[in-house]
C-alpha cells in the first residue's frame, strides 16, 4: 500500500511524464512546420515514449492499491528559433525529469517503500539514456553551427529512429 504522500508524488510524476509527451509533440509540430522531417519523427517517437512512461506510473499506483488522480497538463511552448534550441530545451527538460525521479526515490527511501524504490530503478537508468541522447544531439547541432548541409545530415540521422 502506498502512503498518501507517495501516492500524491507518483500522481504528480504522471503529470510530468504527460507534460513531457505534450512538450515533445509540440517540438515535433514545430520541426514538421520547419520541414525538419527527421527531427519531427524523432520528437514524435519521444512523445510516444513519454506516454508509455506515464502509463507505467499509472499502473504502478493502481497495483499498489492507490488512486490515480490526473492533473491538468500545462501548455508547452510552441515556438523555437532553431533545431539546436529545441534539443537544448529537451536536454534541460530531461535534467528536470531526472531530478523529479531522484526526488521520488528519496521519498521512497525515507518512507522505506522498497517496492517503489525497485520500480524507480528502471526510470533512473532510463534518465541516464534520455539525458545522454538529447545532449549528444544538441552538441552535434552546436558543432554544425550555421551549416545547412550539416544540419540536414543530422536531421536525416534523426529520422532513422525507430
Amino acid at each position: 500500500m502506498l502512503s498518501k504522500r507517495m501516492e500524491d508524488a507518483l500522481n504528480r510524476q504522471i503529470n510530468e511524464e504527460l507534460y513531457s509527451a505534450y512538450l515533445y509533440q509540440a517540438m515535433s509540430a514545430w520541426a514538421e512546420a520547419e520541414n525538419y522531417k527527421g527531427a519531427a519523427k524523432w520528437m514524435a517517437a519521444q512523445a510516444k515514449e513519454e506516454v508509455e512512461h506515464a502509463a507505467k506510473f499509472y499502473n504502478f499506483i493502481l497495483e499498489r492499491g492507490g488512486k490515480v488522480k490526473l492533473l491538468a497538463i500545462k501548455q508547452p511552448p510552441s515556438e523555437w528559433k532553431s533545431l539546436l534550441e529545441i534539443f537544448e530545451a529537451a536536454y534541460e527538460h530531461e535534467k528536470h525529469i531526472t531530478k523529479c525521479i531522484n526526488d521520488l526515490y528519496e521519498l521512497a527511501t525515507r518512507e522505506r517503500d522498497y517496492s517503489t524504490q525497485v520500480f524507480l530503478h528502471w526510470f533512473i537508468e532510463e534518465q541516464v539514456e534520455e539525458e545522454a541522447q538529447t545532449l549528444e544531439i544538441a552538441e552535434l547541432l552546436r558543432r554544425a553551427g550555421d551549416s545547412t548541409n550539416a544540419i540536414l545530415m543530422i536531421d536525416a540521422k534523426l529520422g532513422a529512429r525507430e
